[in-house]
Parts: structure tokens; sequence; C-alpha cells
């Protein structure tokens, strides 16, 4: 079912599925909630699913000022506050999974659980990032104009306004920011992704609590290219304790197997 609730002065579209747990998911950048169609969507058979469209994405439109992702991490709490009201799941997918971490740093006590997806947590992380006066692929101008209220005019401006973002307040977390996120954390990545492979290494590292999947024979759009794997990762991870492991290097600390 689709809504919009007001926050912060932006009339932010949600969709909500399913029964049991909240599991909100966050899409990426100069994209929408049609991120998860086919893939972590299906998890409604288990969760209570939302999929809330960040500020200028999808059918939330664009307002006058920046669009940064820490503002965005600030919209996601007030949402989690006033629709949810309780602890989540929560998984962000690409720009989505930045926010999700801002928000896990921000708001620890709205957090139950995380699940990163080739997301970074600094700008070097990324191969590459849109650039000012750069081209937009027409299948992401397409799928903006489709549904945004601003209309496919109005794209470049939204563009510009991320981009000014990403050059001018990059968010920039250290290692030792990371290490202070409590939650039991999925960390997901391609093996053919726009983030490199060391930099999702470094991110599983330094999070305490974290697991890691590398999809294999994937790209950036890993969870439409393999969305039934995807999928199944997430699920077990969301819904399955750690199993004990007999040969703990990394988790030497933790109980031996029984």
């Amino acid at each position: 079912m689709a809504d919009h609730i007001e926050i912060d002065g932006v009339r932010t579209w949600y969709d909500e599925t399913g029964q049991g747990e909240p599991l909100v998911l966050l899409h990426g950048g100069f994209s929408d909630a049609r991120d998860f169609a086919g893939n972590l969507g299906t998890l409604a058979d288990r969760f209570r699913v939302l999929t809330p469209e960040r500020r200028g994405h999808g059918h939330t439109p664009d307002v006058p000022g920046p669009i940064t992702l820490g503002l965005m991490a600030d919209d996601m709490i007030a949402f989690i506050d006033k629709v949810v009201g309780e602890p989540v799941h929560l998984a962000g997918y690409s720009a989505g999974a930045t926010v999700a971490m801002l928000v896990a740093l921000r708001r620890p006590d709205l957090v139950r659980g995380l699940v990163l997806i080739s997301g970074g947590f600094a700008g070097e992380g990324w191969i590459f990032t849109p650039t000012a006066g750069g081209e937009m692929p027409e299948q992401v101008v397409a799928a903006y104009a489709e549904v945004s209220p601003d209309g496919r005019d109005h794209f470049p401006v939204v563009v510009a306004k991320i981009v000014e973002a990403v050059t001018a307040t990059p968010v920039a977390l250290t290692e030792e920011d990371l290490a202070a996120i409590g939650s039991r954390t999925l960390v997901m990545a391609a093996d053919d992704d726009i983030i490199h492979l060391e930099h999702t290494l470094a991110l599983y590292r330094a999070l305490h609590e974290s697991e890691l999947a590398v999809v294999p024979g994937t790209s950036h759009v890993l969870l439409h290219e393999k969305p039934e794997l995807c999928t199944r990762i997430v699920a077990d991870f969301l819904t399955k304790d750690p199993v004990p492991t007999f040969i703990p290097v990394r988790r030497a600390g933790a109980a031996p197997h029984q």
C-alpha cells in the first residue's frame, strides 16, 4: 500500500507490504523503490517491508535546498520514528547503504540489524561517481521521468544537487566511526562492482559484528542480475542466528563450536 508522510517539509512517498518485523529498504542514488522489485521486496512474505523514496527520488519531490547523504539520513530517521515507531532491520543499496550507515551511527536504537549492499563509507571507495556536466544513462533518466512529480526536465537539477553534495560535503566515515556501529551487519557486494573490493573488505573488517557476501558473476546491479541468490543471502542473515564456526580466525574471540 503506497502512502505519503510529511518529513521536514518533504511529502515523502513510501510503500508498505507484508506483516512481521519491520524491514526498511533504502534505494540507490538517482533511483527509487523499484531497486527492490523482484528481489528484497519479496521478503514481504515474512517481514513488514517499507520502501521510502528519499527527497528528489522516485515519487518524492525535490524541495529547495541541497540533497546530501546526511540530510537524507535525518529524513530516514524521522521516517522510522514516525511511521514504524520501533527498531527496524535496515537494508541499504548503493547510496542507500551509506544512508543506512549514517542512520545506524546517529540512532543506533532504531536499528536491530543492518544490511549494506554495494555501498561506500568514503568517496575513495567508488571507482567512479557522477560528475558535473556528465551525461546520465537514458534508462536512468526515463525511469525518473516515469514517476517523478517534478517531471523529466527537473532531473538535471537533482543531479546537480547530488554532484554538489558529493564534491562539497562528501561523506568520509573512518574505520573508527564504523567500529561504533553495534548492529549485526551483513556486507554484500558484487565481484565486479563499482565499489572497490578492497573498500568493501575495509568496511567488513571495520564492523565488529559483520558477515561478508561477495556475489559471483555480478556487477553493481547484482539485485537484479541474481535476485534469488541475493534475496536468499539477505533472508538467511535476517532470520537466522550466526552459526558457530570450527576454525575461527577473525572471530577467534567468539565461543568455540560445540
